[in-house]
């Protein structure tokens, strides 16, 4: 796939300080990727050097097939950003103010109305063209921040802290339009603090460590590369006394009880089978053999260099 944003060596320093160092980033046309990092790790920086806000030191980005420095005012036409802090002008109406972006950007008087309206009853708030902003509480403002990234419909979306200030129930109707989005030829950059939400909507993911890129890609690829093999967990109707010497080979025994034991295999495809037959060999009925859910928690903390400790039953 084409790649929408693509950055090389991306770097920038504020004097002595070394913000972003050398980050390596491609991200595919319709693609959601999602950066995570401890505060102060570089996202923020990262995301306003991609909207040519903040010029890199050195290095180079291409956003939507331009340069963000040498062809800054064609980026800037083709992103959507939501930043962290909005900028509302609490004493214009909501009507108001997103018609003011939608002159903004090019976009005929109705057609502002019309895109403004829609996205507005998309994200839940379809009563509130004539509320002035300074009434509206932060999830509100949050929301009406998204739907002005929106309103030209750009190819690229830039979003720092989508759901931050929000009750659950508002973040899950703007994770519920990211997800439609997604399904488009729109680009996505979310940066956000929660796991679950990078989880649910990314389709790959990057951990900012100091600056600098510590590990990306999808889920299971990361959870495979930093929290190690699966972790299978069998189950039985009656204690395995004796049973657990009979596991094979290729299985490596982490911890069991009465009448469960867990293992790790590089091949579950292939050891679980096995396992199962000594099982039956041994006249021993198996309730349940699964593997046992390794969180991208676990992986950010490894990441970052905070130790998750072990599972045990």
């Amino acid at each position: 796939m084409d790649a929408s944003i693509q950055t090389r060596d991306l770097t920038k320093r504020f004097g002595d300080f070394t913000a972003v160092a050398g980050v390596d980033l491609r991200v595919a046309s319709g693609e959601v990727l999602v950066l995570l990092g401890p505060n102060g790790a570089g996202k923020t920086t990262t995301t306003r050097m991609l909207a040519s806000i903040l010029p890199p030191t050195s290095g180079e980005a291409r956003v939507a097939g331009f340069d963000v420095v040498t062809q800054a005012s064609e980026v800037r036409r083709r992103i959507g950003l939501l930043t962290e802090h909005h900028g509302l002008y609490t004493r214009m109406r909501a009507g108001e103010y997103l018609a003011f972006f939608g002159a903004m950007y090019g976009l005929a008087s109705a057609e502002a109305n019309r895109r403004g309206q829609e996205l507005l009853e998309q994200i839940g708030m379809p009563d509130v063209s004539r509320r002035r902003l300074g009434e509206f509480s932060k999830g509100m403002r949050q929301k009406l921040a998204l739907v002005r990234a929106l309103l030209h419909d750009p190819p690229v979306l830039l979003l720092d802290e989508p759901t931050s200030a929000m009750d659950p129930a508002s973040a899950r109707l703007v994770r519920d339009a990211i997800l439609q989005l997604r399904s488009s030829r729109r680009t996505l950059v979310v940066t956000t603090h929660n796991l679950a939400e990078a989880e649910e909507l990314g389709d790959r993911l990057a951990i900012i460590r100091q600056g600098a890129l510590a590990a990306q890609g999808s889920v299971q690829e990361l959870k495979r590369e930093h929290v190690g093999p699966p972790i299978m967990e069998l189950r039985a109707a009656a204690p395995l006394d004796g049973v657990v010497r009979m596991l094979p080979a290729e299985v490596r025994l982490l911890t069991s009880g009465p009448d469960w034991v867990r293992y790790e295999t590089d091949a579950p495809s292939q050891a679980n089978p096995r396992v199962l037959a000594a099982m039956a060999g041994a006249g021993v009925q198996v309730v349940t053999l699964a593997e046992v859910g390794r969180s991208l928690e676990d992986v950010y903390l490894k990441v970052v260099g905070v130790p998750a400790p072990r599972e045990e039953g």
